[in-house]
């Protein structure tokens, strides 16, 4: 498999960073390395989305290649040539007995699109037994160019968070042309936040002195016990709420809206009570026990009568 990805950096700075296993492993997409690993063989788990289904895999990785920036042996001696670097990572399936391993050549050349860079020539070989091996061959290759294209992010991202150590002075991430998209968007004048509300002068006449137009503003009349004592009486009228007013302010205030909607109504629209019936209901309660007896003492006495006769 070969793909290409693009880094914004320039060729030997990209390349003295893949010379960094730690700094590699680290920038593999779904790795979580080990605390306790060896300083050049970093170890850890790796989830690998392939298909519709995730591989966990822990492993290890080795980096191959001089931090020296030498072309090597069959590279011409060209101003930005570099020699290649090798990553081998192997592991095993964790839950499975499954194994992968990896190889991959790295080689380097000067980018100019989108911007100065780096590209990245990636040339690997994987031998698979397992879940990996039974994916088709469509899907791997897919989830491979992903893993990639997600490292060059995670590498340019890396690169600009810790620099290289060593690197020349003033090597930083190369400038990417800016979209339209990206301008910063000014506020608006009538943003709240702002403070042209403040000043006068944002909506003053540009030929008439700002110390005019602020002479021109009518103030604002107070309210309370600073009120002005000479203001007419029909002005006082709309200064002070009505009661009913205040009274549903501070009713409503600290209360949630589902509250206000369900509470009952007070004050003039509030329900009226039904009268109370009981007094009228006690003699009735006791009137038909009453009668009852009367009657049953009638009863009673005329047999009584009708016996002596």
């Amino acid at each position: 498999m070969e793909h290409e990805v693009y880094v914004p950096f320039p060729v030997r700075t990209v390349r003295q960073a893949l010379t960094e296993p730690e700094r590699v492993a680290r920038c593999v997409p779904g790795v979580q390395l080990d605390a306790d690993a060896a300083p050049h063989r970093p170890e850890g788990r790796l989830r690998l989305r392939v298909g519709s289904s995730t591989i966990t895999y822990r492993g290890a990785l080795t980096v191959s290649g001089d931090p020296a920036d030498g072309p090597g042996d069959a590279a011409p001696a060209a101003p930005d040539a570099v020699a290649p670097v090798t990553v081998e990572a192997s592991g095993t399936e964790t839950r499975g007995d499954g194994t992968v391993a990896l190889t991959l050549t790295v080689r380097f050349a000067p980018a100019s699109e989108p911007g100065p860079g780096t590209t990245l020539v990636c040339a690997g070989a994987v031998r698979s037994a397992g879940r990996l091996a039974a994916a088709d061959e469509q899907s791997a290759a897919t989830a491979g160019r992903r893993l990639l294209d997600r490292f060059a992010e995670n590498l340019a991202s890396d690169l600009t968070d810790r620099p290289v150590d060593g690197g020349p002075k003033g090597e930083g991430p190369a400038a990417v042309p800016q979209s339209v998209f990206d301008t910063e968007v000014p506020p608006p004048s009538l943003d709240p936040s702002g403070d042209a509300e403040d000043d006068v002068s944002v909506v003053a006449d540009p030929d008439e002195p700002v110390d005019a137009v602020a002479d021109d503003v009518p103030e604002v009349a107070s309210f309370g016990a600073d009120a002005d004592a000479d203001a007419d009486d029909d002005e006082a009228e709309f200064d002070v709420a009505p009661a009913e007013a205040a009274h549903a302010r501070r009713t409503m205030i600290g209360r949630s809206a589902e509250e206000v909607d369900h509470a009952p109504p007070r004050g003039r629209y509030a329900p009226v009570p039904a009268p109370e019936t009981g007094g009228s209901s006690v003699p009735l309660r006791w009137a038909a026990p009453a009668a009852a007896v009367v009657l049953a003492s009638a009863v009673v006495v005329g047999r009584v009568l009708r016996r002596r006769r």
